[in-house]
């Protein structure tokens, strides 16, 4: 499996930016560790619905088994971040994905995600099409 280096902008390849709310700070006047949760949760739904819709596919649900976040520098409001994220795994009915929170050219957070893909009606896990698989191949090898 190949390691991705998640503090570099050569990296990724798909990008969201995310505007800095004044409520995103905590009492020490920097962005709180929740709100780069829901940076990561923006780049994270945008850039796996959108390997679904390559895949040809609408409507294919995926739910969030595991998020770890790496804290590397404060940073504050006003102003904006992008988060870069790529595909970095993929097995039967999960994708593992990562991000790059970055402040300006500094990298002020990385973060790792699995994914499961996941039907609401029958609330199972899903081995996902082939047309998706290859999406995702496709993507990894990219």
């Amino acid at each position: 499996m190949p390691e991705f280096d998640l503090t570099r902008h050569e990296t990724f390849r798909h990008w969201t930016p995310v505007t800095i709310r004044y409520s995103d700070q905590d009492a020490m006047a920097h962005v709180n560790n929740t709100a780069i949760a829901t940076y990561v949760e923006s780049a994270r739904t945008a850039f796996i619905y959108d390997l679904i819709q390559r895949g040809g596919v609408e409507g294919m649900e995926f739910i969030l088994a595991r998020m770890t976040i790496d804290y590397l520098a404060e940073f504050h409001y006003p102003g904006a971040v992008d988060v870069g994220a790529r595909l970095i795994r993929f097995g039967t009915k999960s994708i593992g994905t990562g991000y790059g929170i970055f402040n300006g050219e500094t990298c002020v957070a990385t973060s790792e995600c699995v994914n499961v893909f996941y039907d609401m009606g029958s609330r199972k896990t899903l081995v996902p099409p082939d047309s998706v698989r290859e999406a995702l191949e496709a993507e990894l090898s990219a």
